[in-house]
């Protein structure tokens, strides 16, 4: 059961938007909606649960109910961490919609096997749709790139490359700088890319509760390492602001970024904003 601490605001602005291209809303953590002009709508690793108190304890709203949710063509998850495939936050929403989750394997078996989607929720196999890196997927009027990312922390994770007529996004999850971003860099030309970023911090183990040194997330020159590589026009540094003991500010990245070419600038976004590409 999720409760938002917002009502139904957010999804109803969303479904009544009608974008000249493509509008980004941040959901907080590292969850993001992507709205065409044709009204296509997908969400990508929405999450709205409130972690493991006292392991990892959420310092954002929830935005809202995922059964609020009426409008979906889609939902991707780039990994099997817990904030990024969970029942609670995306199974309503695939129930009420009809939407496929779209998934790589580690992911995928998080959703079916450990959390037992299926069972809990009314959802066909059919929703189910398994990814492999070098894919294209169609939905709407986007097209969508499953590729190669590099996060030391997860079983299998990929990043999706959003493109349509009037611009690309690019969701990498919680990816650190990988070898394919000069690759990707070069292939697609990504105006706006999401970066996560955070800070390193003491964190109770998840079996002993006993602190240790945690660092999830990208640090400044890491953050901009990626998107200098990723050659992106707008940087929009996510997951800085969840969980407590490994927030950041990201305003600390102006100073990284002044000395390279890409980024172009800053796109710095709280809970709840839209952009536009």
């Amino acid at each position: 059961m999720t409760t938002s601490d917002w009502g139904d605001w957010l999804p109803r602005a969303i479904e009544s938007a009608d974008p000249d291209g493509v509008a980004v809303w941040y959901l907080g953590c590292n969850g993001f909606v992507l709205k065409g002009s044709d009204g296509t709508t997908l969400f990508v690793d929405p999450y709205l649960g409130t972690g493991d108190p006292p392991r990892t304890i959420r310092m954002i709203p929830v935005p809202f109910d995922p059964a609020d949710v009426t409008d979906a063509d889609a939902v991707f998850a780039t990994h099997e961490h817990s904030d990024h495939v969970h029942g609670e936050s995306q199974a309503p929403i695939l129930e009420s919609t009809g939407a496929p989750f779209v998934a790589p394997d580690a992911a995928m078996a998080a959703a079916r096997e450990e959390q037992s989607w299926e069972e809990r929720w009314a959802l066909d196999a059919e929703q189910f749709r398994e990814v492999v890196e070098g894919d294209v997927l169609e939905f709407g009027e986007f097209t969508v790139h499953v590729v190669e990312v590099n996060d030391p922390d997860a079983e299998h994770p990929v990043g999706y490359v959003f493109e349509h007529e009037s611009g690309t996004v690019f969701h990498p999850g919680d990816s650190r700088p990988a070898d394919s971003f000069g690759r990707l860099g070069r292939e697609f030309d990504i105006d706006l890319g999401i970066v996560a970023f955070g800070t390193a911090g003491m964190i109770p183990d998840k079996r002993t509760r006993e602190p240790n040194y945690t660092k999830w997330y990208n640090d400044e020159g890491e953050a901009v390492e990626a998107a200098s590589a990723l050659r992106v026009d707008r940087l929009l540094p996510s997951h800085w602001d969840m969980w407590k003991g490994l927030t950041a500010d990201p305003t600390a990245l102006h100073d990284h970024v002044d000395s390279f070419e890409h980024p172009h600038s800053l796109e710095l976004v709280e809970i709840g904003d839209r952009v536009d590409v």
